[in-house]
């Protein structure tokens, strides 16, 4: 249990810089020891629109957002409004002195004073912040001279001197909110979101190819690699549109280099003619759907885990698939890596399903291990006996010898038909039966291989709360409140969604008395396919479906609602 548990709101208008001051502040708490856990909710604007950044700070990790804030920065009169209420009772306002805290006790800033220019006030507000929260000034000013170090020495002197006549002149009202504890300092550990968790996954797997057509939220996949691509290898390649990245990073994979495709549904839904190529080809390839609201463009910005049947189903013809949907940044990580090694070890499409709360959301975590991770598979680059090689071998666990074009003398072929064992386009029904077969023997050992889900609570807990990615913080956390109440409940929670090993979980579905499963979608579609695999019922779905996050409170007031 954490010893204490803080949330601040950074709100206003987007252009701003309240992402700015929220990013700086979360990487100065990640160093000086502080689990940290930033949330970010943004309108479909380039400028303008209410935009707000949340930080939850403890001493134990937090996996979701908080239903309060202790502090409201507020860079606007509308921000104060939008958020009044998510307030504690003694929280505080913190604001420009030409602002209205509507009756909150407050420390309103003199902007105007402490800024020497209107490009400094996120300094101010910097400096205000890391003072009333008890944190040492030396923390800030290493940041800032880190951050503007190839802007010159002029500039960063100016911007720590603003610090710290913003940090002097707020130490007056530091009675105003409650310093934080002091925690012991972890410089190693690191600040990151799921995006870019899932970019350094795929690139610790040996990634090196990824076209993209951008699309809110799953742009920053992109983004990292392009921001490492030279030293890692990586070509990234921006396209035309979602039809040509899928099919260009078929090519790369047949080429020989593991490729990966961030989208979201929208992006997804074009792709799908070439989900099924990749699976008569029997091509690795690897895509990232990053969810948002749909249908059509819907709520670009938000967040929901509305794909999941699309993801299984997006494809016509019948082929195997694996999806995985990480609920924390650091099984982002994890399963970036995963997903690439599981895309080469079978050959068949991959699947990571993560949504905007998760891939924007930042976490304070240790540095990732990399010599930890499991060997990545390869094709056979020995092409020994070119003359009898078969692409499409008939095999006893149906994943065929894998040779590249090029690296040595064998003929590869590849083709969108059917075909026979060489790859030639076939029409005979004993042969179509054959390869058939041979992908089921493939779907039989990725079920071998499956992901188990985890469990959390007494073996024997009346209530189970069943979820999937990243909707698990926000369960364990109602989960944990239930259980303060006296409530005997365990939670359920699926981090590969697709296939499933039913053996695996249904001893905890048929022991429980009460089955309850909780999803961002309206549709209850994981409980839909739980209840198709097992016959199990699902007696109560708690949905959400606004575009926000779920939290603790909103699950335990859908809970008992009549």
């Amino acid at each position: 249990m954490s010893t204490f548990d803080r949330t601040i709101i950074i709100a206003g208008a987007a252009g701003q810089g309240l992402v700015t001051v929220g990013e700086l502040l979360s990487k100065i708490l990640t160093r000086a020891g502080y689990e940290v856990f930033a949330t970010q909710y943004y309108m479909s604007r380039i400028r303008g629109g209410h935009n707000s950044f949340r930080l939850r700070i403890s001493d134990m990790p937090q996996y979701a957002s908080a239903d309060e804030c202790d502090i409201l920065f507020a860079f606007n009169q509308d921000a104060v409004a939008q958020h009044f209420e998510m307030l504690h009772e003694g929280g505080t306002v913190i604001l420009s002195d030409k602002l209205n805290a509507m009756n909150k006790q407050c420390v309103s800033i003199p902007f105007n004073t402490l800024a020497p220019k209107p490009l400094y006030e996120n300094t101010v507000a910097l400096g205000v912040l890391c003072s009333l929260l008890g944190l040492d000034i030396s923390l800030p000013e290493q940041l800032l001279t880190e951050r503007f170090a190839a802007k010159g020495d002029k500039v960063i002197e100016e911007n720590v001197a603003t610090l710290r006549e913003a940090y002097a002149w707020s130490l007056e009202y530091a009675d105003k909110c409650a310093q934080l504890p002091k925690m012991h300092a972890h410089p190693e550990r690191i600040l990151v979101n799921g995006n870019t968790s899932i970019a350094m996954g795929a690139m610790a797997a040996g990634v090196r190819f990824c076209s993209f057509y951008p699309m809110t939220p799953g742009s920053s996949v992109a983004q990292t690699l392009i921001n490492h691509s030279e030293e890692m290898g990586v070509v990234v390649e921006q396209v035309e549109d979602e039809i040509a990245a899928l099919n260009m990073a078929l090519g790369a994979s047949y080429a020989g280099a593991a490729s990966l495709v961030p989208t979201s549904g929208g992006g997804f839904a074009l792709m799908t003619e070439a989900v099924s190529l990749a699976g008569i080809m029997e091509q690795p390839i690897v895509v990232v759907i990053a969810q948002r609201p749909g249908p059509a463009t819907g709520l670009p910005t938000r967040t929901e885990q509305g794909d999941l049947l699309f993801s299984m189903f997006g494809g016509h013809g019948e082929f195997p698939r694996i999806i995985f949907a990480p609920s924390t940044v650091e099984e982002c990580f994890e399963m970036g890596h995963r997903a690439i090694h599981d895309a080469e070890k079978y050959q068949t499409p991959v699947i990571l399903l993560t949504d905007q709360f998760l891939a924007d959301g930042l976490q304070s975590v240790e540095t990732y291990d990399m010599h930890e991770l499991p060997e990545v598979a390869t094709p056979d680059y020995t092409d020994t006996h070119s003359e009898s090689y078969k692409r499409y071998l008939l095999t006893n666990d149906g994943i065929s010898p894998r040779r590249i074009p090029g690296m040595g003398k064998s003929v590869i072929l590849a083709d969108s038909h059917a075909h026979n064992e060489r790859g030639n386009i076939t029409e005979d029904k004993q042969l179509r039966n054959a390869m058939v077969e041979k992908m089921l023997l493939k779907e039989a050992c990725i079920r071998k291989d499956v992901i188990p889900p985890r469990y959390f609570g007494d073996k024997d807990a009346d209530k189970l709360l069943i979820c999937w990615g990243s909707a698990e913080g926000a369960v364990r956390e109602a989960a944990a409140n239930m259980k303060e109440r006296g409530e005997n409940v365990a939670v359920l929670s699926f981090s590969q969604v697709w296939p499933l090993d039913k053996e695996q979980f249904m001893p905890y579905l048929e022991n429980a008395k009460e089955r309850v499963c909780i999803e961002g979608n309206s549709n209850a579609q994981f409980a839909w396919l739980l209840k198709g695999l097992t016959c199990v019922p699902i007696e109560k779905i708690v949905s959400r479906y606004d575009g926000r996050p779920l939290t603790a409170g909103y699950i335990i007031r859908k809970m008992y609602e009549e």
